[in-house]
């Protein structure tokens, strides 16, 4: 059965009446039946749902601990026939303990039975007056809904058949020190589901929400937190029926705090992303020895879940087509962070070689724009006079007037010192001495213009003992977009980690909040000029003719391309399902499905082929999580074969 990695799970807030069991097994059941009819393969009820969490000395009453049990085996006998894995909260009698537990039931079978570990004992929750904890437990098999079953504080992991795995926890337990789910995760739980009751108190809920999401971070897991809602007590303190489910710390799906009726919320996990991150991350891994974990603490036991009907595959949760953009709620912070990490690395750069001249060729485009801003900034608080900064424009074959009155006027506008050196002469000359007919506009007329901007820069700093600033981004290099030892090289990169997209927001950044109003303007119309090389002449109206979209294809699809091949390895076909969602009509930005698969197998072609470029690049700041430096983050052979990637870059079949 192809998931690509999901798995559809649920949170529950079903209506519920204190001590009703029959009324609450009612309204689990006809959840349960809708979840299923959605589709859901986990759904997660909150503690103690069968009785209600707020029976206080009820709980020692017989009868409501045996309707439990009654109601347990009504919903095995309820699931037999479905495909779901449920989890509800109950009160299990062990021996001569009662144990707050969760029941973990699929068709038909009651796969666990796993028991709460710590148990609050103050204000409003006094626990501890009717429930045991796990560790007062010595193993046992008890007789439960007509079944034997091991229950036992030895952590549990269950196996989905489509290959997830999730355990348990209860309510208090992931507030602990060290909680149930950590050990869970380290052992190879993908998914933590915790069945809670936690009562509403000013500030609590932010504070409950920061717990989880660092939880789900810190164990790079999935977290389905279910907690109690209206209809519970509220003698003394109020309910607001909290459905959350977050993915390594960020939610994803959640429900109406204080509803008056009841709610699924519905969302889909990408396990095989948590593995990534586990994968790449070494500190999950050291984590994970032997000696890293407590040799007191009992051997974690798997349990299979039960196979499960075949069922087609359809992605329901949104993809953001711009994965690298910051969230429009943070993205003036996020700018001035990435803005400050470029400031800060180059003129770390500066103050150990002692430089304060700096020269950037200046053509008018996006990139050059930005490696300007950060001189400027870098410039400025390191307290050098902007006339150390010399901008050289070297206007070319392709140059319009657009391009280079923007260069000359936003040169201006900063005040730094400005140059102009054009190419033409040099590059004619050149061409006779390598015997090249000039009206070919082919790879060696282009080349050779962007060799000659470089060898310009390189010398003029060597003149005057200054440092070429390079202006290539992360995007170029990872479709090998760069002349090699041309734009390629410089002294140090400032924009080498920053892709495409991210740029436009960065320049508009500062455009909004660091220059004047007639330097934002240059900016802005900056930002809308074509991207372009501009190493073709330009058309009969001087508008720019080489487009670098239209050659390499749209900058939006390579950036998505790029972002899931590195940070999180996925195979094309996965990444091609993610772009068809993100990419869907009624998204800003809409692409067809062979739009899709062509340009992915240009970005996986041209990834793999221009590795050589990559294997040399200067130094440079990284400012993400994705980088492509060969020192840190990106280690490839540059003979390695793209074959197998392109074998599955397309619509796969579902």
């Amino acid at each position: 059965m192809k998931n690509f990695g999901f798995i559809k799970v649920a949170s529950a807030i079903p209506s519920v009446k204190v001590g009703d069991v029959t009324y609450n097994l009612q309204q689990t059941e006809l959840m349960i039946a809708q979840a299923e009819g959605k589709g859901v393969e986990i759904i997660v009820f909150p503690e103690l749902s069968l009785t209600g969490y707020t029976c206080q000395d009820l709980f020692r009453q017989q009868l409501l601990i045996d309707a439990a049990e009654q109601a347990v085996m009504m919903l095995l006998d309820f699931t037999r026939q479905l495909d779901i894995i449920v989890i509800v909260g109950l009160p299990v009698m062990a021996g001569n303990i009662l144990l707050n537990c969760a029941a973990v039931i699929q068709k038909g079978d009651l796969l666990g039975l796993i028991p709460k570990t710590y148990l609050p004992n103050y204000s409003e929750f006094y626990e501890k007056r009717w429930f045991a904890s796990s560790q007062d437990l010595n193993p046992t098999d008890v007789l439960f809904a007509g079944s034997t079953i091991r229950i036992s504080s030895q952590p549990t992991v269950f196996r989905t058949y489509t290959g997830a795995t999730f355990g348990v926890e209860l309510c208090e337990d992931v507030w602990a020190p060290e909680p149930p789910s950590t050990r869970l995760a380290l052992s190879g739980a993908d998914i933590i589901c915790n069945l809670s009751a936690s009562d509403e108190l000013i500030g609590k809920h932010n504070y409950l929400c920061s717990l989880l999401s660092q939880q789900s971070a810190r164990t790079m897991s999935g977290y389905i937190y279910s907690s109690s809602g209206f209809g519970e007590s509220t003698q003394d303190v109020v309910y607001g029926g909290n459905a959350l489910v977050y993915e390594n710390g960020k939610c994803i799906a959640k429900s109406e705090r204080f509803s008056f009726e009841p709610q699924l919320v519905i969302s889909q996990i990408d396990y095989e992303k948590l593995r990534a991150e586990r994968r790449n991350n070494t500190t999950f891994i050291n984590a994970q020895r032997p000696t890293s974990l407590s040799h007191t603490l009992p051997q974690v036991r798997f349990v299979d879940c039960h196979s499960v009907e075949p069922h087609d595959f359809v992605l329901e949760r949104e993809i953001d087509p711009t994965p690298f953009i910051p969230s429009s709620s943070n993205m003036k912070a996020s700018c001035e962070e990435i803005f400050n990490i470029q400031v800060a690395g180059l003129a770390k750069r500066l103050v150990h070689t002692n430089c304060k001249t700096v020269v950037v060729g200046i053509s008018g485009g996006l990139d050059s724009t930005l490696a300007l801003l950060v001189c400027v900034k870098t410039f400025d608080k390191l307290k050098f006079p902007r006339t150390g900064i010399i901008g050289v424009t070297m206007p070319g074959f392709g140059t319009t007037d657009r391009t280079y009155n923007n260069a000359i006027s936003l040169m201006q506008h900063l005040g730094i010192t400005i140059k102009e050196i054009s190419i033409k002469d040099a590059c004619i000359q050149h061409f006779k001495d390598i015997e090249h007919d000039i009206n070919v506009h082919d790879v060696t007329y282009e080349n050779g213009q962007a060799r000659e901007r470089t060898q310009i820069l390189m010398d003029l700093s060597n003149k005057l003992g200054g440092m070429v600033i390079g202006t290539g981004d992360l995007s170029e290099l990872a479709l090998g977009w760069a002349t090699y030892n041309g734009d390629h090289m410089s002294m140090y990169a400032v924009n080498v980690s920053i892709p495409k997209t991210l740029i436009k927001y960065l320049v508009h950044y500062v455009a909004d909040n660091e220059v004047e109003e007639a330097c934002r303007e240059v900016l802005v119309d900056i930002i809308d000029t074509p991207i372009s090389p501009e190493l073709i002449p330009a058309d009969e109206n001087g508008n720019i003719k080489q487009k670098t979209e239209d050659l390499v294809g749209p900058y939006i699809l390579h950036d998505f391309f790029l972002y899931y091949v590195l940070r999180l390895g996925f195979r094309p076909d996965k990444i091609f399902v993610l772009a068809r969602k993100a990419f869907a009509p009624g998204s800003d930005y809409v692409f067809d499905d062979a739009t899709i698969e062509k340009w992915l197998k240009t970005f996986l072609r041209r990834f793999f082929n221009q590795q050589f470029k990559r294997s040399c690049l200067p130094d440079g700041p990284k400012v993400g999580s994705v980088s492509l430096s060969p020192r840190g983050d990106w280690r490839m052979p540059s003979d390695a074969s793209s074959a197998l990637w392109l074998s599955v870059a397309e619509m796969p079949k579902l």
